[in-house]
This record gives structure tokens, C-alpha cells and sequence, in this order.
């Protein structure tokens, strides 16, 4: 039944002129081994691609062996799947700095993703796997550490969420220098090719000291998404925009008229 009404979003996500589609894994892995194929198959009738976002249930600088070892089978399964059903990206969060420094969380998430891409390699999964940008100031992800990460592995890059980065920081990170300054900084730490395969979240989004509160409209926020558009223009960025507001398709829809008009 899941696949089924998957294949009724591929679609309409076709019918309205959208061009990409995330498949939420953040509760389960919804999609059968088995019907991958007919995912795929739909996915490229339809000229939609797809990436997915992995489980919310994911901490790899948990005290708990337990957890960080189901942490990673997670990431792992969502990237199977993706990758057998057409999917060229999967994105993440990391985890919580929970009571190591910066420091100790950071050379965990390294080991572990080690371990991650090792086995990707071994079931010749090629999809990249990707950190994404977190909205919390107590949250594993920010900017300098999706790029470090990116740089210590092959198959990984970032999952840029640009309203995450602007929450993060309580407000700053919005206008179009501040977003020519993140493009220049990614490029530079993982090359132009980087630039022509980004994987982007975007929103409306509340914040405070702490970071993201929760996701808005875009009409609701102060999240400067017409500059953005621009900064993507004239980087020439390549790959998907995934809009993660609370609804989805108007407004992504607005980002797409709003790129489109430039």
C-alpha cells in the first residue's frame, strides 16, 4: 500500500512541474526490497528524482553502543533502499554533542562514518551520503563540520539546509552576501563539482538563542529566500532544492517561479 500511493506522489510531483522528491524515511524505511524497481522505473517515467531523508532516530555520539549501532544500520538501510530505487543522495543528522566537547563528538561521527561508507563500498551502494546542516546549537552539523566530514571521505557531501544555517545562528546567515559567503567557503573546501551536486533543504523556519524551534511557511518567516535563489543562479549550483516547509509543494513552487523569473 505504501508504494503505492509513493507512486501517486512521483506523479504529482510530475503534474505540477516539480522536478524532485524526497522519500521520508525519518519514522521507518517504508519501501520493500522487492518493489524498488517499480520505484525507480516511476521515478524516471515520470522525470522526478528522487533523494531521501534517513531516520530522526539517529545519534552517532550516543554513550550507548546499542544506539550508535542502530544509528548506523539506519543510515545504511535508507541508503540501500534509496539507492536501489533510483536515488542519487541521502541526507542525515548526525547527532548530539550530548556531554563531549565539539571536539570528542566530531572524531566519533568520524569513526562511525567511517564504518558507514566502508560498507556502502562492500554492497557497491553508490549514493551519496550526506550530513546535513542542523538547526540546533546542541546538534552535531554545523556548517564547518558537514565540510570537514565531506572532505575526510568519498560519497560524502553536504546536505545543505539553508534554514537551519539561519536559525543556528539566530538570524544571521540571510542575506546575499551571507549566502555568496557560504557558496564561496563550499566551493573552496569541496571544489566546483561540489557546486553541481547539492543537496539543499529549504524553509520558512522559527528560531531562538538555541537554534531552530520548528518550520514555517515562507510567507510567515523572515527567511530570505528570493536572494537565495539568487546566489544559486549566479554560482551556477546544480543538483535539488527540497522544500521542507509545512507546505511542501506551494512553496516550493514559489522557489521554483522565484529562481525561474531571475
Amino acid at each position: 500500500m505504501a508504494e503505492i500511493m509513493l507512486m501517486g506522489r512521483i506523479k504529482r510531483i510530475n503534474s505540477l512541474g516539480l522536478g524532485a522528491m524526497e522519500l521520508e524515511f525519518v519514522h521507518s524505511v517504508f519501501i520493500k526490497k522487492d518493489k524498488t524497481e517499480k520505484v525507480k522505473e516511476t521515478a524516471k517515467k515520470e522525470n522526478v528524482i528522487l533523494t531521501a531523508h534517513a531516520s530522526y532516530y539517529i545519534n552517532l555520539n550516543a554513550e550507548e553502543k546499542q544506539k550508535i549501532g542502530a544509528s548506523k544500520s539506519r543510515i545504511i538501510d535508507a541508503a540501500r533502499i534509496t539507492y536501489l530505487s533510483g536515488g542519487y543522495s541521502v541526507c542525515f543528522h548526525p547527532g548530539y554533542y550530548m556531554k563531549s566537547t565539539k571536539e570528542q563528538a566530531y572524531e566519533r561521527f568520524k569513526k562511525e562514518m567511517k564504518y558507514i561508507i566502508e560498507k556502502l563500498k562492500e554492497e557497491e551502494i553508490k549514493i551519496w551520503v550526506r550530513p546535513e546542516t542542523t538547526g540546533r546549537v546542541s546538534q552535531i552539523g554545523d556548517f564547518d563540520e558537514c565540510l570537514k566530514i565531506s572532505q575526510e571521505f568519498d560519497q560524502v557531501l553536504p546536505c545543505i539546509d539553508f534554514a537551519h544555517l539561519h536559525a543556528r545562528s539566530n538570524g544571521k546567515n540571510n542575506t546575499l552576501q551571507e549566502f555568496n559567503e557560504i557558496l564561496t567557503k563550499y566551493e573552496k573546501a569541496l571544489g566546483k563539482k561540489a557546486l553541481e551536486n547539492m543537496h539543499i533543504h529549504m524553509s520558512g523556519i522559527n528560531y531562538g538563542e538555541k537554534g531552530e524551534k520548528n518550520h514555517l511557511f515562507l510567507k510567515d518567516s523572515d527567511m530570505n529566500y528570493k536572494d537565495l535563489m539568487k546566489a544559486l543562479k549566479e554560482f551556477k549550483c546544480k543538483g535539488v532544492v527540497i522544500c521542507e516547509s509545512p507546505n511542501l509543494e506551494t512553496d516550493a513552487l514559489l522557489m521554483k517561479k522565484t529562481y525561474s523569473s531571475l
